[in-house]
């Protein structure tokens, strides 16, 4: 089942709380059923639907000395294809800094010019 098709089934509470956890990148449990103004026991159970449907990942950790979960969006269905060029990977993808006159960076913008035509 892709992420759109799970996304379909959830309630406007489990979206809503999905868009934050995606616009923040991630918070803290504690702080997710404050932002969504709804109580502590239905922001727990929106972030146990949400994980179960596999859409976050839900850890335990302490913040600000109470234990609690930081909630996390899950990296499925990424399209990787715009990092591709030809089967060539896009060498922004890394740690170096890229030289513009690099023969692998040429390379990359060939296969991606031709792969338009």
């Amino acid at each position: 089942m892709s992420v759109s098709e799970l996304e379909a089934d959830l309630s406007a509470d489990e979206r809503a709380g999905l868009e934050l956890i995606r616009e923040t990148g991630g918070i803290h449990q504690s702080d997710f059923w404050k932002e969504l103004d709804v109580s502590s026991r239905k922001g727990s159970r929106i972030a146990e639907a949400l994980e179960e449907a596999e859409l976050i990942e839900r850890e335990r950790t302490v913040y600000d000395g109470h234990n609690t979960y930081f909630l996390e969006p899950t990296a499925r269905d990424l399209d990787f294809s715009l990092l591709m060029a030809g089967d060539m990977l896009s060498p922004f993808i890394g740690e170096e800094e890229i030289d513009p006159q690099s023969d692998a960076f040429s390379q990359w913008l060939m296969n991606l010019a031709y792969e338009e035509y």
